[in-house]
């Protein structure tokens, strides 16, 4: 359950947030393992959550540029998107928040990121924080104190929408309330912050002070 109900903004992660990219996202990156020699499985299961060029700077791999391949992989991210869909709910619930009230808080590279927001149906933002605009990517809090500060609110006043455990804790570290988002969830998260499988399931109102009050339906 939350313990707070009003918010001065909503701060979304992308992928499996607000939209579904996983089949797309494995694709390349087991394309990608496989002509690295990687074991496909293992990597997998880390990409998820986090920039691109932090999983490659992580694997150390001998004569790989971690920046010459993390755009390489960008460009190829933007070229599949087949399957991107929404999470359900998504579009219903951000039609009814005001434009500067939320942001969209991503791992990804803002090109990519909006790619994929597109091909979901989903609406661009207003304001966008992505891997290029800060040193230190998820699950430092940077990201979300930036976009906190993008939109004129402090970040313990914010609710992050988060699916990945290094988003959690850059939410967590960033002092912020979280939800955490399990429609993509292949296995249940161990978590203390409440969960939510569908944006349907609340209801968003603003308040005279202009916050956004979230209520089960």
């Amino acid at each position: 359950m939350l313990k707070q109900h009003t918010f001065a903004a909503f701060l979304f992660d992308m992928d499996g947030t607000l939209t579904n990219s996983i089949a797309a996202a494995e694709r390349v990156w087991s394309q990608w393992a496989i002509h690295k020699g990687l074991d496909v499985e293992s990597l997998l299961s880390t990409i998820h959550g986090v920039r691109c060029i932090d999983t490659i700077r992580r694997l150390n791999l001998p004569g790989v540029d971690p920046e010459h391949e993390a755009a390489l992989m960008a460009q190829a991210e933007m070229d599949d998107v087949e399957g991107v869909i929404s999470i359900e709910g998504a579009a219903r619930f951000l039609a009814t928040l005001p434009a500067d009230r939320w942001a969209v808080v991503t791992s990804a590279p803002r090109l990519l990121a909006e790619r994929r927001i597109q091909a979901a149906g989903l609406p661009l933002p207003r304001i966008m924080v992505s891997a290029e605009d800060v040193e230190q990517g998820k699950p430092a809090p940077d990201c979300f104190l930036l976009a906190a500060r993008k939109l004129g609110a402090r970040p313990e006043d914010c609710l992050v929408f988060e699916d990945a455990p290094a988003g959690i804790a850059a939410a967590e570290a960033a002092g912020a309330h979280v939800m955490v988002i399990t429609a993509t969830h292949r296995h249940a998260l161990d978590t203390e912050h409440p969960t939510l499988a569908s944006y349907d399931t609340y209801q968003v109102s603003i308040t005279e002070q202009g916050w956004l009050a979230l209520r089960p339906r």
